[in-house]
């Protein structure tokens, strides 16, 4: 039993070392101009090994876009569940560069987008189970802790996060408010007036 066990484990790393590779590549160049042994050399595999985990190179796709969304969640999720104050949690959530595929080329995007419909149906079935209840929580939290207005909708808080996280995401950006992070925190809690209540 034992050996089958180990047996397993080899080949369930074997698969992630391909996801890995697969996604490192597609990150870079876009699903389209990458090959199958390309991604065999990346991964120090045979493209038969490829093919008899994932069938094709379409499917492979597919799963490496599952992969790539779990991943990010799963570090969504550590900072869920985090023994952090609700601000700090926001703050990683804006700047925490891990949390989002901010090196991926815009080829990786516009295959996705265009030829990947069953990604995206995971990614927003993903979105309305797990990501949007859990920051739903995250704002009533917010709200009980008194660091955010009982009066604004969550939803409107939602879009707020979007927006600085969309800015964040340009060319250049992430390096240029690095160093202005807790200046960029502060606007995001109390906007150009300031804190008018001490906490």
């Amino acid at each position: 039993m034992k050996e089958i066990d180990g047996f397993q484990r080899r080949k369930e790393q074997k698969k992630i070392n391909i996801l890995e590779a697969a996604l490192h590549l597609f990150k870079q160049y876009g699903t389209q101009k990458v090959s199958v042994a390309e991604i065999a050399t990346q991964a120090n595999v045979s493209q038969v090994t490829i093919y008899n985990y994932f069938g094709s190179k379409h499917d492979l796709i597919y799963e490496v876009i599952v992969y790539f969304v779990d991943t990010v969640w799963e570090e969504y999720e550590e900072m869920f569940h985090a023994e952090l104050p609700f601000p700090e949690k926001i703050k990683q959530m804006i700047f925490n560069k891990k949390t989002e595929a901010a090196d991926i080329s815009e080829h990786f995007y516009h295959d996705f987008m265009k030829e990947y419909p069953a990604g995206l149906a995971y990614i927003e079935k993903l979105y309305e189970e797990k990501a949007l209840p859990r920051f739903l929580e995250l704002f009533d939290e917010g709200k009980e802790q008194g660091y955010v207005d009982a009066s604004i909708s969550n939803e409107a808080i939602f879009m707020y996060i979007q927006m600085f996280r969309e800015f964040l995401l340009k060319d250049g950006m992430y390096e240029q408010i690095m160093p202005l992070t807790e200046d960029f925190t502060k606007l995001f809690f109390y906007g150009i007036v300031g804190d008018s209540e001490e906490k």
